[in-house]
């Protein structure tokens, strides 16, 4: 196989097709329908994703929850203000997080949020510079986290966000995540009971996104390139319905590049699954062979990001960024509060 360079996924994207503001109705955004095959495209609505799933599909969601995880609080004995954004809860109300400004954040320096409501004390520098933060509280974390907290967005969205929960899926369950599986904030509930209505069974997956999805590849050579870790879970109950498609020749379509990472990460050999839980360090890229999924649901990604290079994977890059370049010419709206893509077999629809 040829070498794969980061600069082979590069496109050229006017910043201002960069979506600052969720739109007011989540299914009204626009769908790109890509044929993974022909490389055919049409142009839709969201909510048209209706007529391109069939019975016995099987919609694999993640259900992860994004946690407030950025908290402004001010050192104890200076005052200075300093950013934590929280990554991974270790044990005893222990977190790994990203201190900005981290320099003078060493071991034992203590920073207060909300009046002292909440103190965290510096215990550790781990790898990247991150801190491993203990922090002492009454009453509930997550209570304590979701009045002072605020969703951490990602780095390309300049705008406050008027509404939490505008930056959370219609299905979000389990706490966890530093950033949104995006592909599912087009969902609505009265979608989704559209999808069930027509036979397509709804599968959920648990992935807790972190922050190292935004992360840029600095390699060249993709094969250089690390994966950050993200814990992921799948019941016994969810695996059954994804293996029932498989068995019935139905398709599997994941919503996200998260679900996906998730599906491919806990399958056999023969893309069958069973109940598990762990980290993935998966990196999906073209030359992929996928055991698990047959079509996705998308937004659009960063130019030379792993997730453009996931999605050209299943599609290939010629088709994937054929389509980008028409999405950029049509005006679609990029990233988390953007438009979506749906990619599958067209033909056959």
């Amino acid at each position: 196989m040829e070498q794969l360079l980061k600069s082979d996924f590069y496109f050229d994207l006017p910043e201002e097709l960069i979506a600052q503001d969720p739109l007011e109705d989540r299914s009204s955004s626009r769908l790109l329908v890509l044929d993974k095959n022909t490389g055919d495209v049409e142009h839709h609505t969201f909510r048209d994703i209706l007529d391109y799933l069939q019975e016995g599909d099987c919609l694999v969601v993640n259900n992860t929850k994004v946690i407030p995880a950025r908290l402004m609080g001010e050192r104890e004995g200076t005052g200075a203000s300093i950013e934590v954004l929280l990554l991974k809860r270790q044990e005893n109300d222990v977190w790994e997080t990203l201190v900005k400004p981290g320099k003078k954040a060493k071991p034992g320096t203590k920073i207060l949020f909300g009046n002292g409501l909440l103190v965290g004390e510096v215990v550790d520098v781990v790898e990247e510079g991150n801190r491993l933060i203990q922090f002492h509280y009454d009453g509930i974390f997550e209570e304590i986290l979701d009045q002072l907290g605020q969703m951490p967005l990602p780095p390309y969205i300049t705008h406050q966000l008027q509404d939490k929960n505008r930056y959370q899926t219609v299905y979000a369950k389990h706490d966890g995540s530093a950033a949104a599986p995006t592909a599912g904030l087009h969902f609505t509930p009265e979608l989704l009971e559209a999808v069930k209505a027509k036979g397509v069974e709804i599968a959920e997956v648990t992935l807790h996104v972190g922050l190292g999805t935004f992360r840029p590849v600095k390699e060249d050579n993709l094969l250089n390139h690390h994966m950050h870790s993200e814990f992921y879970n799948i019941e016994q109950s969810e695996a059954d319905k994804i293996n029932k498609a498989k068995a019935e020749g139905k398709r599997v379509i994941s919503v996200g590049t998260t679900s996906t990472r998730t599906l491919e990460s806990a399958a056999d050999e023969n893309g069958m699954l069973k109940a598990c839980s762990g980290w993935t360090e998966i990196f999906i890229y073209p030359g992929y062979q996928f055991k698990v999924i047959d079509a996705l649901i998308t937004n659009f990604h960063l130019p030379e990001s792993t997730l453009v290079m996931l999605v050209s994977a299943l599609a290939g890059r010629e088709h994937v960024l054929a389509a980008y370049a028409k999405a950029v010419e049509e005006r679609y709206r990029f990233f988390s509060f953007g438009d979506a893509m749906f990619i599958a077999d067209v033909s056959k629809n």
